[in-house]
């Protein structure tokens, strides 16, 4: 299949197709007579892992990475569930900052509920931060 059908069949645009060809997460693939690009079925494949990969927080580096150990005929499985360790702890990480600044941002409307915004000195820009 050409780009633009290969584009369409895994909802992605041919601008994104070049890119990840350019960067060695979609191998180069032959070409026609004409010159086009002419994919194969596994060309879906691995753009739908390429999406689920980015779906779970991964970089393109990273599936690359993936990838590459793939290609190289060995199975990744152990290197995912690495970097899917890592991705949890660093997204727990995030959601205790969330959960840290939403008690200072409550704490700061609190006090700007129950205050007279028109009582503000004229030398402070705001006094609820």
């Amino acid at each position: 299949m050409r780009i633009g059908e290969l584009a369409e069949a895994t909802g992605t645009t041919t601008k994104t197709l070049r890119f990840y060809e350019a960067s060695g997460l979609l191998p180069p693939t032959a070409r026609t007579p004409a010159g086009y690009r002419d994919y194969g079925d596994e060309a879906i494949a691995r753009l739908d892992f390429i999406r689920r990969g980015r779906a779970a927080g991964l970089t393109l580096a990273q599936i690359r990475d993936i990838l590459t150990v793939r290609d190289t005929g060995h199975a990744p499985c152990g290197h995912v569930r690495q970097l899917l360790a890592q991705q949890l702890n660093a997204i727990d990480g995030q959601l205790n900052d969330l959960r840290a600044l939403r008690g200072t941002v409550a704490q700061l409307y609190d006090a700007a509920n129950n205050a007279e915004p028109d009582a503000c000195p004229p030398e402070q820009v705001c006094r609820y931060l």
